[in-house]
């Protein structure tokens, strides 16, 4: 699905805030902030996911999943596996 650091990678990208966020998705800026804090994958209610998802879709972002290239060659970034965010 998604994790915590893609969602606020995702934000960065789009120069977007929380507030803004919430705002193309539909969520509470309060849902927002638990789904960043999550440790690892956000877990959550499908509904909000799938907004949150179709948001970041509709605003041009591309979710690219482990392993997974991408199809558009849009710029973007991606965590090395054993980057520092990553497992050491």
């Amino acid at each position: 699905m998604i994790t915590s650091a893609q969602l606020r990678a995702a934000r960065a990208l789009l120069g977007i805030d929380q507030r803004r966020l919430a705002d193309l998705s539909g969520l509470s800026v309060p849902t927002i902030q638990r789904m960043e804090a999550s440790d690892g994958t956000i877990r959550g209610n499908v509904d909000s996911l799938v907004k949150l998802i179709a948001a970041l879709d509709a605003a041009g972002l591309e979710l690219i999943g482990e392993g997974a290239s991408s199809q558009s060659g849009g710029r973007g970034v991606r965590l090395r596996e054993n980057g520092v965010g990553g497992s050491m």
